[in-house]
């Protein structure tokens, strides 16, 4: 399938005419993949589900920078929001495997992600606490207020619930 059409600054695609925002272009390709796959599972969710399943679609445009904060406009807020969205839709196409919070950061931050790391911390203790994932640390479930060093994140119960 040929590339869309972009406007000169890259921040758009015409599809028919019409102008839709771009994913933004410094999501790492392979997690880009990971969060397209989502993205595609979710429409076809829709399809059988209806608006049951919509939530999905839109954490995977957010994640992507398609919806939500501009992607070459940051805010904290809107990193905020785009790191949730983007724990949320990797856990759900990992299937019930862990990723790292700096997958998170890489998606939002580019080559700043490290700038992104106690953010995304935050944002995974909050999601944490909201039941969406589960902080692990050696294999095991743990309190991130408690602990120090590298962390995983893993599904929570509440990971396929709207919010």
């Amino acid at each position: 399938m040929p590339e869309p059409e972009k406007t000169e600054d890259g921040r758009y695609i015409i599809v028919k005419g019409r102008k839709w925002r771009a994913t933004d272009p410094n999501i790492p390709e392979k997690l880009k993949k990971e969060l397209v796959k989502e993205l595609m599972n979710a429409r076809r969710l829709v399809k059988s589900q209806g608006d049951a399943a919509r939530f999905r679609v839109q954490d995977a445009k957010v994640a992507l920078g398609e919806r939500g904060e501009k992607w070459w406009e940051p805010t904290e807020e809107g990193q905020r929001h785009r790191l949730a969205a983007t724990m949320r839709t990797l856990l759900r196409a990992r299937d019930g495997s862990t990723i790292c919070p700096s997958d998170a950061a890489r998606v939002v931050g580019a080559d700043h992600w490290r700038d992104l790391m106690p953010l995304a911390r935050e944002v995974a203790a909050e999601q944490s606490e909201a039941g969406v994932l589960v902080i692990m640390q050696k294999g095991e479930e743990v309190n991130l207020a408690e602990v120090k060093g590298p962390i995983r994140l893993g599904p929570g119960p509440r990971l396929f619930e709207k919010l």
